[in-house]
């Protein structure tokens, strides 16, 4: 499931993912975020927490990432994960020659300071 968060500027999409991520999470809630903020914003950034509860993507969801990701790829600034998570850790890392310039990984008890960067 992915919910997103609040208290954050417009041109900053936060999301928190729970549980197992499906299509259906990415088609009815960060799709159509992301894709009504990209109309109006030239860049965005993206603060994406995944929790401890979190058990994983289906390969629908991923495909749905790759495919947002890499579509609007110029047009992403800062992103920030936060996570305890070892495996999700060490995919964005692996991944990261493919994401935009300012990728951070954060651990849970960082959170605070994770949302300072992603705003600053």
């Amino acid at each position: 499931m992915i919910e997103m968060l609040d208290g954050f500027p417009e041109t900053v999409l936060a999301f928190s993912a729970k549980g197992r991520v499906t299509r259906r999470d990415y088609d009815e809630v960060l799709v159509p975020v992301i894709e009504a903020a990209l109309r109006r914003y030239d860049k965005l950034r993206l603060y994406y927490e995944l929790g401890p509860d979190m058990t994983g993507f289906d390969a629908g969801a991923m495909w749905e990432d790759f495919k947002i990701g890499m579509g609007h790829w110029s047009r992403w600034g800062r992103v920030a994960v936060v996570t305890d998570i070892d495996w999700m850790r060490h995919a964005v890392s692996a991944f990261r020659f493919i994401m935009p310039e300012q990728v951070r990984v954060f651990a849970s008890a960082q959170a605070a300071e994770a949302r300072e960067w992603i705003v600053g």
